[in-house]
């Protein structure tokens, strides 16, 4: 009799957790600066963007961190570590060259067009940007994979792109700069690397790609 075969292993959890291990410390370092910021008046959020100021470029690198408080905190956490860890998951290098070039374009744009004596903050321009990127990569890539995680992600979040639309209280601007952040990430990642006849590597996943 020939032996049966083993069962296959689940997978561990710091196996689950390492691919996004730049997700969850993002999300850490927004969480404790909330938590800091809450007796110190929310002073901290002055480190945001100022548009078209000097001391407000900063802003760029720091704005992701700095919400108005936890609802907003809570509102961004979901989508973020969903979007984020779905592109982290593919490969924790694409999640960092996603998340740098969507923060300094979306960032850019903010200190650009931003409305004159605002200031903002929050990581909703990085949200936007992972959708976007999620969304056009399968149209850059010509992977079918990709196109129907795309839909999918598509179907499920997509009502947040209403969010590009001009509304009070809002920075549409990050909203609308972090999108183009995402859909340039998807072309210099994918679709640069395709017209060069390369294709770029990703870590193994326990998880399908979307």
């Amino acid at each position: 009799m020939s032996p049966a075969p083993a069962p296959a292993e689940r997978p561990k959890v710091n196996e689950l957790l390492v691919p996004i291990l730049p997700v969850l410390v993002m999300l850490a370092v927004m969480w404790v600066e909330e938590i800091v910021d809450v007796p110190l008046g929310g002073h901290l959020d002055r480190f945001g963007i100022r548009p078209r100021r000097l001391n407000g470029l900063d802003g760029i690198v720091f704005a992701p961190f700095l919400h108005s408080g936890f609802g907003h905190l809570i509102a961004n956490t979901v989508p973020f570590l969903l979007l984020g860890g779905a592109i982290a998951y593919g490969s924790t290098r694409r999640f960092v060259q996603v998340t740098v070039i969507t923060g300094v374009v979306g960032g850019v744009g903010t200190w650009l067009t931003g409305g004159s004596h605002t200031l903002v903050i929050g990581a909703s321009g990085l949200v936007f940007g992972y959708l976007t990127y999620l969304v056009s990569r399968g149209v850059f890539a010509r992977r079918a994979s990709y196109i129907l995680g795309g839909v999918l992600v598509l179907f499920v979040y997509g009502g947040v792109l209403w969010g590009l639309l001009p509304r009070p209280g809002i920075s549409w601007q990050g909203h609308l700069f972090g999108a183009v952040g995402g859909i340039l990430a998807a072309w210099v990642i994918h679709g640069r690397s395709r017209a060069a006849g390369a294709t770029p590597t990703a870590a193994p996943s326990p998880f399908p790609p979307i």
